[in-house]
């Protein structure tokens, strides 16, 4: 039987790469339903190619347009809260979590509420809502299987090791375009000098929070909930060419490292069929070409964000969505070259300082302590930190 798939931001780079593995595997999947924000042209092509059953559009307006234009039997749902309604009325058997930034939450969570597995892409769910979203895959026993490259290698550094024997993980980092810029030289970058990633190829979102070393944050988060780890058993390199995805060290001194080339595709496969790695048409890795592989330590006086992740992690609470809400404002501001570079960790930290602290009890109290925070960051910004 195939299996039924979902994408969660089909439009996007995880979503459109997820898209290049079914078609090299259509005989083993059917594309049941996407999630798109607003490019409705390209989801009006993927309506036309794949013939879902279910795409909901986030924006309204455009979601009515969309309906217009699509005859068949694909239903559109449009407004805020149509990818939470596809969840509600879907049969798949796995999701793939690929919406970019606070907008995956909700529909995440419910994906796994409703017991569905998730190949998850999107940060910010297990950043905001960590122990909520391990409590309820534990509830309805059902895996999340990582898609970050980071995080698929450590997943696959772990299989048929007991737990108990690990005594780190080591997350490698690229370091971005920016590592071996002076920090005055950082305070002039642009966005587009951001924008230009060494070696991946991502959404804009995600290169910005590359270069600032933010993502790296973001994943030593998530690295916790996914792993049930303490953040001294977590540890960051810099490693400029990406051919190590991550390591994991055992308290003999072994380490185990997952390697190939920089492309999204074979995280992409392993988590969609896990536990089998199906062929593809990626070029393979070869060290004698590659020939040096290097690694740094990350500088934090450089990079703040990856120190602030840290420090969010060990006070717990609210602080990690305050980080992630105000981050995200930050950076949109940075997109429109309205603030500076090295800015976005003094607005962060702007913004935790205003902070009351307290625990999480649901998914509601998540959302609403993200959008205080944007709201709050949104204010700081503009109040500040204008050019």
């Amino acid at each position: 039987m195939k299996k039924r798939i979902a994408i969660l931001g089909s439009t996007g780079s995880i979503g459109l790469n997820t898209l290049n593995v079914f078609d090299e595997h259509p005989e083993e999947l059917t594309l049941v339903a996407f999630a798109g924000g607003s490019n409705i042209e390209l989801l009006e092509q993927q309506i036309s190619k794949y013939k879902p059953e279910l795409v909901s559009v986030a924006d309204e307006v455009k979601g009515r347009e969309l309906k217009k234009k699509i005859s068949g039997q694909t239903e559109i749902l449009f407004g805020q809260d149509s990818a939470i309604k596809m969840i509600s009325n879907m049969d798949v058997h796995l999701v793939v979590s690929a919406i970019s930034g606070s907008a995956g939450l909700r529909p995440t969570y419910e994906a796994v509420r409703h017991g569905i597995p998730v190949a998850l892409a999107n940060k910010e769910t297990l950043v905001c809502a960590g122990s909520l979203l391990i409590e309820e895959a534990k509830k309805n026993n059902i895996k999340i299987l990582p898609i970050d490259s980071e995080h698929s290698a450590i997943f696959q550094c772990l299989q048929g090791h007991a737990r108990e024997d690990l005594r780190r993980i080591i997350l490698t980092a690229s370091g971005g375009p920016f590592q071996n810029f002076s920090k005055e030289e950082m305070s002039h970058v642009t966005s587009s000098q951001a924008l230009a990633h060494p070696n991946w190829s991502m959404g804009r979102k995600i290169t910005i929070d590359s270069a600032s070393l933010m993502n790296k944050g973001l994943e030593v988060i998530e690295a916790k909930w996914l792993f049930n780890l303490e953040p001294d058993e977590i540890t960051v390199v810099i490693h400029p060419q990406s051919i190590i995805h991550s390591m994991v060290e055992y308290r003999d001194g072994s380490v185990i490292a997952q390697m190939g080339i920089p492309n999204m595709r074979v995280p992409i496969s392993y988590a969609i069929f896990y536990p089998k790695h199906l062929v593809n048409s990626m070029p393979r890795l070869s060290l004698t070409e590659i020939k040096t592989l290097s690694f740094y330590e990350p500088d934090m006086d450089k990079f703040q964000c990856l120190g602030l992740a840290f420090d969010v992690i060990r006070e717990g609470g609210k602080a990690p969505v305050v980080l992630n809400g105000a981050n995200e404002v930050a950076v949109s501001y940075f997109l429109k070259d309205a603030i500076s570079f090295m800015s976005i960790p003094d607005i962060i930290k702007e913004t935790l300082n205003c902070l009351t602290q307290g625990p999480l009890n649901s998914i509601e109290e998540v959302v609403e302590t993200n959008l205080w925070a944007m709201k709050t960051a949104d204010n700081i910004i503009n109040k500040y930190f204008m050019k």
